[in-house]
């Protein structure tokens, strides 16, 4: 499996995720190829509206698996942590507990097939059922680590049963697999009932569904405390654009002013001719004044990060890494050697114009200040494909068939084909290289498929990656 992966997230947006120790320097760069009757390009698509709107990314601690100390029997017994630490790690185990079985039940949710979709839905209901155990089998006696434990347990249990609802709710129709059904809702009202027989929530609670919402939302949040890390985001280049602004406007004033002096000098006096040619002039400006200074910028800051952020422990208050942000459209000539290689490299068929996004992440990771006992942090950034969708044309031919003399006819979609090249840069080592096919339409991503390279091109190099839920029960 690949250092870096790609997956569909939403049925419009795409993920990149990977894993970065204590140390690391890596440089991460992705180039969508977007074909131009897409209708996507510098003029339709703002870069700074489409990264504050369309990217969300989180970054947090990881452990490979939940071999914590916290679920281990003797770390209550032995008491040689404090309490501080005892919630760190069972909010780590809590909040990889969530995104594991959240992932799962997004890509459960895709699948059409009925006998593949609830052979997964059983699995992953025992998988719930295993983990639950395993978390409360190591429930601590102590009282003042005993509120912690039970703010985490009501949230997974009740995060556990929405998921699965949620699945079932949506759940391909058949009468099929009623035992699985069944299985999974005796789960469900399983662990509503165990919520009860605990008093985690109070009935007032429990019967408004704001109330409760808003009770988990603040669990969730007290879970990531410790975990996810701090974002500090800043946007560069701010006093350089201020600048570029005032030499455009010094430029085209340079430009006014001689033709002002040029008109005052064809015409004699202050007359009515000279009034209008100083307001065409001074039209003419305010035309080409903000189309010189978005040139000029777009020049000046062509190759430059767009942003930076700081990721900070919420606990230390410590920087834990750094990472430059870069996003813009790019020229076919300005593409690296190899990329323009790899693109090149296609069937005659899919060789069409296309517009070029380049998003790029560089992060540096600190030597130390971790989490004690944790050296590593996981990064996961969605891009959401609905500004591309919004131009897309609808499907409007038909494809008709005969048969036994009676003609049919079925609508057909429009499919646009965004290739993405996907490169990896990890300190002083070469790049390596990935590349996708990503097929849309108006209404949803169809597929993602990971393509050959050509020969002499370093692939990403596999190794072991793991955040489902099934990972968890392995260690």
């Amino acid at each position: 499996m690949s250092k870096v992966r790609i997956k569909q997230e939403e049925s419009l947006s795409i993920k990149f995720l990977h894993q970065m120790e204590a140390g690391d320097n890596r440089k991460l760069d992705l180039y969508f190829f977007l074909p131009k009757e897409m209708g996507i390009n510098p003029q339709s698509l703002n870069e700074d509206e489409y990264y504050h709107s369309s990217i969300t990314g989180r970054r947090s601690y990881y452990s490979s698996g939940l071999h914590l100390p916290l679920v281990q029997s003797r770390f209550a017994s032995q008491k040689k942590r404090t309490v501080e630490e005892f919630r760190l790690y069972l909010n780590l185990f809590a909040y990889q507990f969530a995104v594991a079985i959240e992932t799962d039940c997004k890509e459960l949710g895709q699948v059409e097939d009925f006998e593949l979709f609830y052979s997964a839905l059983d699995e992953l209901s025992e998988q719930v059922v295993h983990l639950l155990k395993r978390f409360r089998r190591n429930e601590p006696s102590d009282e003042k680590w005993k509120s912690y434990f039970e703010n985490a347990d009501n949230y997974l249990s009740w995060f556990c049963e929405q998921r699965l609802l949620k699945l079932l709710a949506h759940a391909p129709r058949t009468s099929d697999f009623n035992e699985v059904n069944d299985r999974v809702l005796n789960l469900c009202r399983a662990e509503a009932a165990y919520r009860k027989e605990r008093n985690y929530n109070s009935s007032q609670t429990v019967k408004d569904p704001n109330r409760i919402a808003n009770k988990m939302l603040l669990l969730r949040r007290l879970i990531q405390q410790g975990v996810v890390l701090k974002e500090d985001l800043k946007t560069l280049g701010v006093g350089l654009k201020k600048m570029t602004t005032g030499i455009a406007t010094a430029m085209v004033m340079l430009v006014v002013s001689a033709l002002i002096i040029k008109a005052q000098g064809f015409f004699s006096g202050l007359t009515i001719a000279l009034v209008l040619t100083l307001a065409v002039i001074y039209g003419f400006r305010e035309i080409f004044k903000d189309d010189i200074r978005n040139a000029l910028w777009r020049i000046i800051q062509k190759g430059r990060p767009r942003w930076s952020r700081a990721l900070s422990d919420t606990t230390s208050k410590t920087t834990i890494a750094r990472q430059l942000v870069w996003l813009e459209f790019m020229r076919k000539k300005e593409l690296p050697k190899t990329v323009a290689e790899i693109i090149t490299k296609r069937h005659s068929q899919n060789k069409v114009d296309a517009e070029i996004l380049h998003y790029g992440i560089q992060t540096r990771v600190s030597q130390k200040d971790f989490l004690s006992g944790y050296s590593t942090i996981q990064e996961q950034v969605n891009f959401s494909f609905v500004p591309f969708a919004r131009n897309l044309e609808r499907g409007k031919d038909k494809i008709y068939k005969e048969h036994d003399g009676k003609i049919s006819n079925e609508s057909v979609e429009r499919r646009y084909q965004v290739n993405l090249v996907l490169v990896l840069k990890e300190g002083k080592q070469a790049p390596q290289y990935a590349r996708y096919k990503i097929t849309m339409n108006r209404s949803a991503i169809i597929e993602i498929i990971e393509s050959d390279l050509p020969s002499g091109v370093e692939n990403m190099e596999d190794e072991p990656f793991k955040d489902e839920l099934a990972d968890k029960l392995n260690t």
